[in-house]
């Protein structure tokens, strides 16, 4: 937001990490007086933004977005400071008011008009931002006048833009409405429901409209064309797209397109492990005279990290590392294909690795398999360090991204920016995680299965189903898949009863792939922004004294849900849905654990159910 005279207002905190998964740009955050819009990333001041480094990462971002792209950099940065008229309060993310229609809280007077009429007044409170709040001046003076609050709804396509609501269009039923008529918002009940909510204007012989109105698929005829309006860019575009109502603060206003990968160890050591983690610093270095490379290097963003190893030691590495590229020709660009942009090969490759590694962001040790999964269970490892590093890339809305081809996410997410983007905001975790290694013949040999086979294909014409019904190109992520991510969900259910985490702290990473390279592995893990990451409660439950009971307890709880037999009997084709047996008691977990949004699970292939034996792997 911005202040009349001051500049920028400081209106709220939030937390860097939110800036990706929940208040990312376009999305509207909700603040205690106050609704705005994150604004794109033009408009972003990069002074305290500090620069990531992930090549793998910065190569997929290149495929999707361009070749633009340069840099993944950290949300800006607040220091630590008491003073409360210090330059921090002016570093942030920009915001702008949205939605701009308000209404008075006052119960006698409900006057619904956009923020730009005169009607409000901004109250600013430096002392205490979180207060900071419109008021009408229809009742009182000063702190006493009445706030005014956000209109409770939007219109918004899945095209990804999102606009106020038409309230005048509506009232009127697309009419042409007089100059000077004035709007009141009134809740006629109890329940808060968009039946009970009621837009009425002065003019005489307009009736009041119930906002159920505007609801659904009979809603959607009584709302203008789309204005293809992008209020975080300010800019409008042609769109064919029918507009439908959400409330403000709808789940499904704004869904975030990331990118992300684990940080692979690229050398044994940890100094040659730092020295290539920032080479795109070190590089030049390389070039100039050792005397003046030495006094150099002490100026590099990156010496902090690399201080503790001494400046002979560093200046040393990096001459092998400029004579072991020479050597090898090795040339890192966004134009390199397979590898690099393929982001589960290589971190298989590393968590199947047969030696430990000892590095800062990626230290990893061999546990022994527990007896009682040793027939298709073929390895363990425990993950003490990790680090995640996701990249948003731009964001939908209605429909989540998911869903949509990979390979044309770029047209079909809304832009983060008016002009292709030279920098992606990122976001960087630290924890630690278990990872589980199937037996491939025990998998392969269930897959050639009758009864699998034959599941498969009830799974997948309901996924059919469900893909036409939407106009979303097929891709059937396998029957492999589906088991793994099942077995996910069911051992992040009794990992959080035993670790200390919740649920919905634990993430999963599904490793499942057939053919000439197979994989079939999960990895559970949380992870913290903070420098540290987490403490070594899930690491502790992949020794084998206590992974083998959590297998154990995990797969008895997975044979009976609290819903059968209706869950056990759900037949997917019937309404096409995405998951077979699978509900909110048995199998379903957070948005922020589960990489499917709660889609390709069915218990049926685990366990045997109620509804009997359907291909189940655990017999």
């Amino acid at each position: 937001m911005t202040a009349p005279a001051n500049g920028p207002l400081r209106v709220g905190e939030l937390r860097p990490s939110q800036l990706l998964h929940t208040y990312g740009v376009g999305s509207v955050a909700d603040l205690p007086n106050l609704s705005v819009m994150v604004l794109g990333l033009d408009r972003w001041e990069l002074d305290k933004a500090t620069v990531l480094t992930e090549d793998r990462l910065l190569a997929a971002v290149r495929r999707r977005l361009g070749q633009q792209v340069t840099t993944l950099r950290t949300p800006p940065h607040m220091p630590e400071t008491t003073d409360p008229f210090g330059e921090w309060t002016r570093v942030g993310v920009p915001v702008g008011l949205f939605p701009r229609w308000l209404r008075c809280s006052r119960e006698q007077c409900n006057q619904l008009a956009p923020a730009s009429s005169g009607l409000f007044e901004l109250d600013e409170q430096y002392f205490r931002p979180e207060n900071t709040r419109y008021v009408h001046t229809c009742f009182g003076q000063g702190r006493g006048r009445p706030t005014a609050v956000p209109a409770r709804f939007l219109i918004a396509c899945r095209a990804g833009h999102m606009d106020d609501f038409p309230w005048m269009y509506f009232v009127h039923r697309g009419a042409e409405h007089p100059p000077g008529c004035t709007l009141t918002l009134v809740e006629r009940g109890t329940t808060g429901e968009a039946a009970n909510v009621f837009v009425q204007c002065s003019c005489p012989n307009v009736p009041a409209r119930s906002m159920a109105e505007a609801m659904g698929l009979r809603g959607e005829r009584e709302l203008p064309a789309c204005r293809g309006h992008h209020p975080h860019l300010g800019t409008f575009d042609a769109c064919p797209e029918q507009v439908r109502t959400i409330a403000l603060g709808a789940t499904n206003s704004w869904f975030a397109a990331q990118l992300r990968v684990f940080s692979l160890p690229r050398a044994e050591e940890p100094l040659a492990q730092a020295v290539q983690e920032n080479w795109q610093h070190l590089e030049p270095l390389a070039l100039v005279p050792q005397e003046a490379a030495k006094m150099l290097l002490p100026t590099q963003q990156c010496w902090p990290e690399l201080e503790q190893y001494g400046l002979d030691a560093v200046w040393e590495e990096v001459n092998k590392e400029a004579q072991r590229r020479a050597d090898q020709h090795v040339v890192r660009s966004a134009d390199d294909d397979g590898e690099e942009f393929d982001l589960a090969t290589p971190e298989w490759q590393a968590f199947t690795a047969t030696h430990e590694r000892q590095l800062p962001d990626f230290t990893t040790a061999g546990e022994r398999v527990p007896a009682v999964a040793e027939e298709w269970l073929e390895r363990v490892v425990l993950v003490h360090r990790l680090r995640e590093v996701a990249a948003l890339t731009g964001f939908t809305r209605i429909d989540a991204p998911e869903w949509m081809p990979q390979d044309d996410l770029s047209d079909q997410a809304a832009p983060l920016t008016s002009e292709p983007p030279t920098w992606i905001p990122c976001a960087e975790l630290r924890g630690e995680g278990v990872f589980l290694k199937f037996r491939e013949e025990k998998l392969a040999a269930w897959e050639t299965r009758d009864d699998v086979r034959a599941r498969e294909a009830q799974l997948k014409r309901a996924y059919w189903m469900w893909c036409a019904a939407r106009g979303v190109e097929p891709n059937w992520p396998g029957i492999r898949y589906v088991l793994l991510h099942t077995f996910s969900h069911v051992l992040i259910r009794e990992f959080a009863l035993e670790c200390g985490y919740g649920a919905s702290g634990i993430g999963e990473r599904i490793y499942a792939r057939p053919g000439e390279q197979p994989m079939a592995g999960i990895l559970l893990y949380t992870a913290a922004p903070d420098s540290e990451g987490t403490l070594g409660g899930l690491v502790s439950l992949g020794r084998s004294g206590r992974l083998g009971a959590a297998l154990e307890q995990a797969l008895v709880a997975a044979r009976l849900c609290s819903s059968d037999p209706l869950c056990a009997e759900h037949d997917p084709t019937v309404h096409g849905r995405l998951h077979g047996a699978a509900c909110h008691a048995c199998l379903f977990a957070a948005e922020t654990s589960c990489e499917r949004g709660n889609h390709m699970l069915d218990r049926a292939l685990l366990v045997d159910t109620l509804a009997g034996n359907h291909g189940a792997f655990f017999v």
